[in-house]
């Protein structure tokens, strides 16, 4: 996987740029503006490079051995700097993100914005979003961004506890997270039930990977809501489900959900897995300049830069969670953005 892929030979020597991410998006920016002549540094919060394409997209999708040359190229032929370890975040704002374990050192965004020609802004999606629903703080309730980013840490041997394991593993979702963690799941011998509040039809991973999974065993129920999960002493032993029917189109133009009473039922389950999407975590609370939807969201202008003239963004931050592909291209057009606004300012 390389990720200055169009480069043969790096540029004669144009300015400074921080990176603030090292998934998808920001190692293809790397790879262009290191290409260029731009002297690169990447900070990220995990100990390797590539977001959640090493740290929770299972390793059979794709190879963390590939990452590991594509992060190594940059590094040894086009001088890429990586700096792991290290959380950027607004001065005298913290947060906790998800992935966060292994974070050493802070350093504020404003020391680089002191510090460099330009900052592009990569973090992606690193929080999950809540079923809220009574029960789902039960010890045996984890997010897909967890249950996925436990086993990679596993498998990695990064960490020597045992990811969260079930016989029955309840699925809630049917996004790329979804998919991910039921496949995992399924690798690792349990029954596996993957539930969805509308029709395979509407399903954010598509049809097709849900259907290999059927095909694979998977128990696929849709039109089901949860309602709450049954618990006793603290552990999830059920979810307790409403059927539902399709009704008008919501805001987000797919049709809503309408409970069907008196249709509640219970899965019975010893692991139960929230997949209900992720949300993005830009690198400050609020930050003079940025502005963010409610969703967490980076707004930027049609050459990816948001409201300070010398941050760009791109990536999940920017879109919510997508394809890697998408990010991938998202990281190179805003880096030729970038580009183009420090080759317009003469920084040498």
């Amino acid at each position: 996987m390389r990720f200055a892929f169009i480069c043969r030979d790096r540029g004669s020597k144009r300015g400074s740029v921080a990176i603030v991410g090292a998934g998808p998006a920001g190692l293809a920016a790397a790879g262009y503006l290191s290409c260029q002549g731009y002297d690169v540094d990447v900070y990220d919060k995990l100990p390797y490079a590539g977001g959640l394409m090493m740290f929770a997209i299972p390793g059979y999708r794709i190879f963390p051995d590939n990452v590991v040359e594509g992060v190594e190229d940059l590094r040894d032929r086009l001088s890429v700097k990586f700096m792991f370890r290290v959380k950027v975040f607004a001065r005298n704002q913290e947060r906790h993100d998800e992935g966060d374990d292994y974070v050493e050192r802070t350093i504020a965004l404003e020391e680089l914005l002191e510090r460099y020609n330009a900052i592009l802004i990569a973090t992606g999606t690193w929080r999950s979003r809540r079923l809220g629903i009574e029960g789902e703080n039960a010890i045996n309730v984890a997010t897909a961004l967890e249950y996925l980013y436990m086993w990679r840490l596993y498998e990695e041997g990064l960490s020597p506890r045992e990811p969260p394991r079930g016989r029955r593993v309840v699925i809630i979702g049917a996004g790329l997270s979804a998919i991910d963690a039921a496949e995992k799941a399924l690798e690792d011998g349990a029954e596996v039930y993957l539930t969805y509040r509308r029709t395979i039809a509407e399903a954010p991973a598509g049809e097709y990977p849900i259907i290999s999974l059927i095909r694979r065993g998977i128990r696929w129920i849709e039109l089901v809501q949860p309602r709450r999960i049954v618990s006793v002493g603290g552990f999830a032993r059920g979810v307790e489900f409403v059927r539902v029917r399709l009704g008008e189109l919501d805001e987000s133009g797919r049709p809503r959900p309408i409970a069907i009473e008196g249709s509640e039922f219970t899965i019975e389950t010893d692991l139960v897995i929230a997949a209900v999407g992720e949300i993005p975590t830009p690198p400050f609370t609020k930050f003079v300049g940025i502005e963010t939807d409610g969703g967490g969201r980076i707004a930027v202008d049609k050459s990816y830069r948001t409201g300070i003239e010398k941050i760009f963004a791109a990536g999940d931050v920017v879109s919510g969670p997508t394809f890697i592909g998408r990010a991938f291209g998202c990281g190179l057009r805003t880096a030729r953005s970038l580009d183009i606004y420090l080759a317009t300012r003469r920084f040498r």
